[in-house]
């Protein structure tokens, strides 16, 4: 009887090193096909792939996504150079100087709309194009100019790097340089200062937008989803998620991901994005509208 049982817990603890064996390897094999992935760029990109990401890597425990800001600029230098996986722009890589797009392969993921936005106590809801464009050239420097409170304007922009800064200037002032002023790289840092700063005006993605801010319209029109897929809000661009050279494996996999219907219809819209599958007009990098 004592040789049974000494022949049956030998043999479990066989078995349970067997167990721990098996289990060893299985770490060793999660180890060596974990993915890292480094997402940098564009601060108005920033929340959809950082809320995509989390749901990503939940069904794919092998692989780390790493989300930054630090703009547009800085995310297509940074993937062409090689240090990073994905750079997150909101401009088109033929659109920034200094950048051989020619390298890079572009990834649309979503449309993101830019909309002017104020102190709200500056009294001010609606403006014309041209007004805004002397807003930011410095020609009106009184919100009472326009109406509003008797307040100097104070311009907040954002960094010369910034691809926000970048589809502003070009769709909002056609084309004009805004005046020198206080410059910041993050879009959450421009949300919270014109919040609080008398008179303050800047321009941010529609999915900063909330009730501590004033939105104003243009001519008019205000900035939504119906206005934006049909150009009648022109201040808006693509969003690119790029790679050097054609993406493989998880890379390619995350990339898809980004334009499922999972994504699409569910973080795009709950961020205010747009699905790119919704615009009505196509927009080319020189512009034209099809």
């Amino acid at each position: 009887m004592k040789k049974i049982i000494l022949a049956l817990a030998f043999s479990g603890i066989i078995l349970a090193g067997c167990g721990a064996g098996n289990a060893a390897k299985d770490s060793d094999s999660t180890k060596e096909n974990s993915v890292k992935i480094t997402a940098v760029g564009s601060t108005a990109l920033q929340p959809l792939v950082d809320a995509a990401q989390e749901s990503y890597t939940q069904n794919h425990p092998n692989v780390q996504i790493s989300v930054q800001g630090g703009g547009s600029g800085t995310g297509l230098s940074q993937v062409e150079n090689g240090s990073v996986e994905i750079g997150n722009s909101d401009v088109f890589a033929e659109e920034k100087e200094g950048v051989d797009a020619s390298k890079l392969v572009d990834h649309k993921v979503a449309v993101v709309g830019f909309v002017p936005v104020v102190n709200k106590d500056v009294g001010v809801k609606n403006i014309t194009k041209q007004q805004l464009i002397d807003i930011f050239t410095g020609k009106l420097k009184n919100w009472k100019e326009l109406d509003g409170k008797d307040e100097a304007i104070q311009v907040i922009n954002r960094a010369s790097g910034s691809g926000t800064r970048a589809s502003f200037e070009k769709w909002g002032l056609d084309g004009k340089e805004s005046i020198q002023s206080q410059e910041q790289d993050s879009s959450g840092t421009v949300k919270k200062i014109v919040a609080q700063t008398p008179g303050a005006i800047s321009y941010l993605a529609l999915s900063y937008v909330d009730d501590s801010l004033q939105a104003l319209q243009l001519d008019g029109v205000t900035a939504n989803a119906k206005s934006i897929t049909t150009n009648e809000w022109p201040i808006w661009s693509y969003e690119h998620m790029y790679t050097k050279g054609e993406p493989e494996k998880a890379l390619a996999d995350f990339l898809k991901y980004m334009t499922s219907d999972e994504v699409q219809s569910g973080p795009v819209k709950e961020l205010g994005y747009l699905p790119i599958t919704s615009m009505k007009v196509e927009r080319a990098a020189d512009g034209t509208i099809k």
